[in-house]
C-alpha cells in the first residue's frame, strides 16, 4: 500500500501513464453554479434544495457544480448547458436569481453563446490534487479568458492527472496542465485549437476511439477541433476523415502498472492503448 502522503498524480507522472484515452465520457453537459463547499459526491453531498436536488440528479447527463470564487451573490445564479458534437457543440446559458428556480426551468431554453467555457477541477472534498494543483491553473487561466469564461469545477474525471481542464461545449479535456502554460492554452481555446501535448481526448468518444484520434492529431498537427470526423470503430480499428482524406488506426489495450485512482487509495490495475497508423 502506498503511503497516504503520496499523491496519486506524482505515481501517474512517475509511471509515464499516457494522456491519451483517458477523458470522461459524456456528450451533455449541465453545469450549475454553486457557491461554498462541496461534498465529496457534488450532487449527493452537497447541501442543495431537495427540488433542484431532483432536477440534477435526473438529468440526462453528467452534472458538475461550478463557482468562480468571491463572486458576489448579488450577481444570481448561473446554469449552463452544453451539446457537444464532432462539430463543437452548443451551449446556453441561464441567469437565475437563485438556485431553487432551478427546479421549475426549461433546460431546453437558455441564452446561445459561443463559448469556450472552461471548467477547471479545484474539487478538494474529492480529491487533494484537484485542488492543489487545479487552484493555480484556474487563476492562470482566470487572467488570460475573457470574464466569466473561466470557473472551478467538481469532479470531472481523473484526479490523477490534475490539473485537469474541460472544455465546454467541445468536449475537450486536458490533462496536467501546469500554470505556467495557461497563456499558450487559452491562447489556443480561444481560436478553437486544441493544446495537443496535454490532451487527453473528446468526451463524445469510447476510449479506445480517443486513443487514435489523439495519436492521429499528434502525428499530422491537426489541432483544430472540426479536423477529425470519426467514420467507424470496427474490429479494432477506428477511421477519421482528416482534411484531404481518410486515415486509420489500430488500437490495441494492453495492461498497464497498477496505481491508485485517487490519493490514499489502493493501487488497482489500469489499461492503456496502444496505436499504430495506416501507412499513407
Amino acid at each position: 500500500m502506498l503511503p497516504s502522503s503520496v499523491a496519486c498524480s506524482d505515481v501517474s507522472r512517475a509511471n509515464d501513464e499516457p494522456l491519451a484515452g483517458t477523458a470522461t465520457r459524456a456528450a451533455r453537459w449541465l453545469v450549475v453554479e454553486q457557491r461554498g463547499r462541496w461534498g465529496s459526491d457534488a450532487v449527493a453531498d452537497t447541501p442543495l434544495p431537495g427540488p433542484v436536488r431532483a432536477v440534477l440528479e435526473g438529468f440526462d447527463g453528467r452534472v458538475l457544480l461550478a463557482r468562480i470564487p468571491r463572486r458576489e451573490r448579488g450577481d444570481g445564479t448561473t446554469a449552463f448547458v452544453a451539446e457537444s458534437d464532432e462539430e463543437g457543440g452548443t451551449l446556453r446559458r441561464m441567469r437565475l436569481d437563485r438556485i431553487d428556480e432551478l427546479a421549475g426551468l426549461d433546460l431546453a431554453g437558455g441564452e446561445p453563446i459561443a463559448g469556450p467555457l472552461v471548467l477547471v477541477c479545484g474539487h478538494g472534498a474529492r480529491d487533494r490534487c484537484c485542488a492543489v494543483l487545479g487552484a493555480p491553473v484556474y487563476a492562470a487561466l482566470r487572467a488570460q479568458l475573457p470574464d466569466g469564461a473561466v470557473w472551478q469545477s467538481s469532479h470531472h474525471g481523473g484526479h490523477r492527472f490534475a490539473a485537469n481542464v474541460l472544455v465546454l461545449p467541445a468536449g475537450v479535456q486536458l490533462g496536467r496542465v501546469q500554470p505556467g502554460e495557461a497563456e499558450a492554452v487559452a491562447a489556443a481555446l480561444a481560436t478553437g485549437r486544441i493544446p495537443l501535448d496535454r490532451y487527453r481526448g473528446r468526451t463524445l468518444y469510447a476510449p479506445e476511439v480517443q486513443a487514435a484520434e489523439v495519436s492521429i492529431r499528434r502525428a499530422r498537427g491537426l489541432d483544430r477541433i472540426a479536423d477529425l470526423r470519426l467514420l467507424a470503430n470496427e474490429d479494432g480499428t477506428v477511421r477519421f476523415t482528416v482534411p484531404g482524406g481518410e486515415v486509420a488506426a489500430t488500437v490495441e489495450e494492453v495492461e498497464g502498472p497498477p496505481q491508485p485512482a485517487s490519493c490514499g487509495a489502493e493501487p488497482e490495475p489500469t489499461t492503456r492503448f496502444v496505436v499504430t497508423l495506416e501507412q499513407g
